[in-house]
């Protein structure tokens, strides 16, 4: 059975930095993609970054893109999202993703079987 574990939220104020991780484990040969979604209250579920697990290629949601970075370590099966000038409208509860089907497209909360409990990030003004 496969798992995904957060860590690293937390309350930060405006501007600040945090790093997430997202370890895996479980029987899983090789993973595809893994991702980072979030979820504000009251709000759908959104991509916010993802990587290749082969190639290393990224994606990134607009509204985080220049500000989040996204990346793994394959000997550890982890994966991190590196937060950096952190807004109010960060705040969500973040959740780390995980596939192994090859895919075009990184973004829908749909292509991913796998998924963390999540962990809150609030930043305050």
């Amino acid at each position: 059975q496969v798992q995904l574990a957060e860590s690293g939220g937390g309350l930060v104020q405006a501007g600040d930095s945090l790093r997430l991780s997202c370890a895996a484990s479980g029987r899983m040969s090789s993973w595809y993609a893994m991702a980072w979604f979030r979820q504000a209250p009251g709000k759908e579920r959104e991509f916010v970054a993802a990587i290749s697990w082969s190639s290393s290629t990224t994606y990134y949601a607009n509204s985080v893109k220049g500000r989040f970075t996204i990346s793994r370590d394959n000997a550890k099966n982890t994966v991190y999202l590196q937060m950096n000038s952190l807004k109010p409208e960060d705040t969500a509860v973040y959740y780390c993703a995980a596939d192994g089907r090859p895919k075009n497209y990184y973004a829908a909360v749909y292509e991913y079987d796998y998924w963390g409990q999540g962990t809150q990030v609030t930043v305050s003004p």
